[in-house]
């Protein structure tokens, strides 16, 4: 499995360190995760450590989600429990669904942007300006070799992470719901790509990585923007931005696209926030 602790952070502009707060310190988090392929649960405790609780299709702890996703029965049933997981906050890597477990901390907040409603603001517009010259496709899941190389480059010169093709493999070409790719391209190059799943109701972004020599275009903004305006053209409501924490800078971002509702751990409800 994917080290959720070193690759987590789905973020359309492929933050994968929030783990580091502003001021460069460690912070520790704890995930519960559900893999829906063979139905185990399992903890992560915040120290590197993994504890199996058991066949989660069998005895769920009562912490835990009492969904059990079947990942191979139609593509409907899947869409459905999908949407199930992405409506209570859960975030998913290949066919491992998380959530943050901190006890009493609940500083990261599932976020999602109202597609049929969204306006870019006046910053919003200038990237559209900076990106007149790049096409984007969405297309089916599709392995290549450049793909694993744009993730390999965004790993390495943004968060000085190594990269396993093994673990990329699994991580976003293992699809436990439908899922899909948008792929940005410059003078004919492919510049960045970006992992979404799909439910009936919305998009998700899943992850997102372009070629760091391609950063003044701000293509973790632009591909928010195209993948928004994507869903709102297939006549969805929602595209899921991952977690938003306040408290930090890197990911201070997604409280922009407006409007947007947040996710209370407490109530179970989305709110809606205005400017």
């Amino acid at each position: 499995m994917m080290n959720l602790l070193s690759t987590y952070g789905a973020g359309s502009d492929g933050n994968r360190e929030f783990l580091i707060d502003d001021r460069g310190r460690n912070v520790r988090m704890c995930f519960e995760i559900y893999s829906c392929h063979n139905s185990l649960s399992r903890h992560h405790n915040g120290k590197g450590e993994w504890t199996r609780h058991g066949n989660a299709s069998r005895t769920t702890p009562e912490h835990f989600c009492s969904l059990h996703l079947p990942a191979r029965k139609n593509v409907a049933v899947r869409i459905f429990f999908c949407l199930q997981y992405k409506c209570r906050g859960w975030r998913k890597f290949g066919e491992y669904y998380f959530r943050p477990n901190c006890g009493e901390c609940m500083s990261c907040i599932p976020l999602r942007i109202l597609a049929q409603e969204f306006k870019p603001t006046n910053s919003q517009r200038r990237v559209y300006r900076y990106c007149t010259d790049v096409e984007v496709r969405f297309n089916a899941l599709e392995y290549r070799d450049e793909i694993f190389e744009i993730y390999r480059d965004h790993s390495m010169n943004r968060f000085g992470k190594e990269s396993d093709p093994d673990e990329f493999i699994a991580a976003f070409y293992t699809p436990s719901c439908p899922t899909m790719q948008s792929e940005y391209y410059r003078n004919g190059e492919l510049i960045a790509v970006g992992f979404i799943d799909i439910s009936s109701s919305g998009l998700s972004s899943v992850y997102f990585a372009y070629k760091t020599s391609s950063e003044p275009l701000r293509l973790g903004t632009y591909s928010i923007l195209r993948e928004v305006e994507y869903a709102a053209s297939r006549g969805l409501k929602y595209y899921y931005l991952g977690y938003y924490i306040e408290e930090n800078r890197r990911m201070e971002y997604k409280g922009h696209f407006h409007p947007h509702e947040k996710y209370d751990w407490s109530s179970r409800r989305w709110n809606r926030e205005f400017k």
